[in-house]
This record gives structure tokens, sequence and C-alpha cells, in this order.
């Protein structure tokens, strides 16, 4: 599978992802400032000037975005609570918070530090203006700067949700009625009101003649609109499947092989002959691992017809497991947080079953036709 982002650190144990499409914005902002917006504010500079400070003024309009990111991931680690990487992508970063605060003061804290870190920012590089007076080009890239992230932090804290403003109203509406699921949808639904007015004041902009300004409003504006609709959706899933256990989606125990099958064998009479991709690898009765399509995948094919199941296997004490009588919407969770589609299932150290999202979905639709009717 091709990787959309790469990998450029760690911060606080943080990886830091950049996005691909971050390369897309990175060089239209320095394209903007060094032919639009800096020839105006430095009249006669010479071009190789301005490109330079196009390019540093990108550099750091990014780096406050991170910054940004950390204050939320801070306050996140603050509450313990996991942060799996911040993704650096074409409308600015986002911080993958692994689970929701456990309180609606604590969603109010790990959200508004954000904003406050985007003021704080302004506020930095608006003090610097005195120093550097007499210096032109730097200068004008911290007036730029104190304007971009102002407004940063400032759109932010608009209530569509997912921006910060959006989980800033839904943990106040969270704290007012008390039930978290509610105020989430609430919450995204005022998201997507947002999203549409984006998009028809986009509309509405590049109509007036105003074509570049408004199809990027316009396009902000589907942005919100489909990442509050995808939470709305979520969200009736998730009260849909709450309060239902494990042990009710749970399908079929799962395809059993012995542990000293070639990996040939396999491939030759049960992914390819019946397109089966996840095999439970046992001994003498007792299961000893998973083998999935993709730990096949991982040995060169010249070494299947050598390999055993049990060399390829991925052992128990290594897979993310659930219990029969766990909360499906959390294993649900669990498998899209550790990004597995199986799931092996134990009473005690007991194997009962193997949980797999096709077990889940299949689940789901029963519960919405039984709604339906």
């Amino acid at each position: 599978m091709l990787r959309h982002t790469i990998a450029i650190g760690r911060i606080m144990g943080i990886p830091i992802d950049v996005d691909l499409s971050w390369f897309l914005i990175f060089g239209l902002l320095i394209w903007i400032l060094a032919v639009s917006y800096y020839p105006q504010a430095l009249k006669g500079a010479p071009p190789a000037e301005l490109w330079l400070m196009g390019v540093a003024t990108a550099i750091l309009f990014f780096c406050s975005i991170l910054l940004h990111e950390l204050a939320h991931s801070a306050a996140a680690l603050h509450y313990k609570i996991p942060v799996r990487r911040i993704t650096l992508f074409i409308f600015g970063g986002v911080a993958q918070i692994a689970q929701d605060p456990a309180s609606a003061g604590a969603e109010f804290v790990v959200t508004i530090v954000g904003p406050l870190a985007s003021f704080a920012l302004a506020g930095i590089f608006f003090l610097l203006q005195a120093p550097l007076a007499g210096v032109a080009p730097a200068l004008a890239v911290v007036k730029y700067l104190t304007l971009i992230n102002g407004m940063l932090g400032l759109f932010n804290l608009i209530p569509g949700f997912p921006l910060d403003g959006g989980r800033i109203f839904r943990a106040a509406v969270w704290g007012w009625i008390g039930d978290f699921r509610r105020a989430t949808l609430i919450a995204a639904n005022v998201g997507r009101f947002f999203g549409f007015f984006f998009i028809m004041t986009g509309v509405w902009m590049a109509l007036r003649g105003a074509l570049l300004n408004g199809l990027w409003t316009a396009f902000i504006g589907w942005f919100l609109e489909s990442a509050a609709s995808s939470q709305v959706q979520q969200q009736l899933v998730q009260n849909l499947l709450v309060g239902h256990k494990v042990s009710e989606a749970l399908g079929n125990e799962g395809l059993r092989v012995a542990a000293h099958t070639s990996l040939q064998t396999i491939v030759d009479e049960e992914i390819l002959r019946h397109g089966r991709r996840c095999f439970l690898v046992q001994q003498d009765g007792q299961v000893l691992g998973l083998l999935t399509l993709h730990s096949i995948k991982a040995v060169p094919p010249s070494d299947w017809p050598s390999t055993t199941a049990e060399a390829a296997m991925i052992p128990m004490a290594n897979l993310s497991t659930t219990a029969p009588e766990a909360e499906l919407w959390t294993a649900l969770e669990k498998m899209g947080r550790d990004g597995i589609n199986q799931m092996p299932v134990l009473k005690g150290h007991e194997f009962v079953g193997l949980l797999s999202r096709d077990d889940v979905v299949h689940y789901l639709q029963l519960l919405q036709q039984l709604h339906a009717r």
C-alpha cells in the first residue's frame, strides 16, 4: 500500500508526518507571497529577496501550525489521552488523539489551547515588529505572521465541528445536557451548517468576480461539511452499537490451519481458490496466532514452499484482543486505532472466536433494518 505521508521526526514522543497534499499548499503559499503579497509590501525589492521571504514565511507559518497542534497534544497527554501522531496536510494540521476526553472540562481544555497558542504566536510576532522596524524584509515577514496566526486562531473558533470552535461548542453542550453522544450530533450538525454557509459564500464570491478566493472558500466549506457529515454518520453508528456486546456480532471462528502447513499450500488452496485472507494457526487444538495476507506478503514468494504458517504468523501474545462481553463499539474503535481487520476474542486465555469488520458491518445492517421497521 502506498503511503500518503512522510515521517519527519518526533516531538514529545509523537510522530510528526507531512501529507503529500501539504507540498501543494506549501508551494502555492510561497508563490502567492513572492509574486503577489510581498511585492506590494516591499515595492522595488529584488525577486530573489521576495522568494526568500516567501520560503521563510511559509516555513514559519507551518511551524506555527505545528505548535498549534502540539498545544492540543500536550493538553491531551496531560489528561492521559494518547496522541497517535500529528499530520500536516493541505488544510493545516491535525493531532490524531486516540480517544475522546473523559469529561466536558477536559474536552474544553484540550481544544481551547490550540487557538490560544495561535493567539500567543500572533502576540509574539507583534512584539517582534518594534525591534525589527529597521529591517524591512524581516518586518514584513513578522507582520504577515502576526496577521495569519491571529486569523488562524479566529478561524478555528468558528463553532463548526470539527474545528476547534465546534469542539468547544460540543464541550459546552456536553456540560449542559450531560450526554456526550447527543452533544456530538448537535455540534456536527452545526458544523454542517457552517460548511454549507462557506460553500454558498464561496459560490457568491466567485460569481461576483473573486474566482480564486471564492473557490478556496467553497473548498473549505466542502471540507467542513464532509468532515461534519462523517462525524454524524459515525455517531449514528455508535448510537446503534452502544449496549451491544462483541458476542452478539461474532461470526464463525475463522478458518484454522495447522502450524506446519506451508505458505505455498495456503496460498494455492485457500487464498487463490477460495479468496480467504485470514487464518488461525493452531497446534494440538490450541490457537497459536493469526496469519494474514499481509504477513504472507512479507515473506518472499520464493520462500513460501519452505516457510510454515507458524513461522509467518503473528503470535497471539502480540495481537490486539477483546472479550466476548466487551462493548462492540469499543472493540470496533480498538480495531480502527490499531489498523486491523480481525481481532481474536478471548474468554480468559481461551480462544472463543475471531471478530472481523465484516461481522460488525453485517450486524450493523441488521440493527439498521430493525430500527427502520
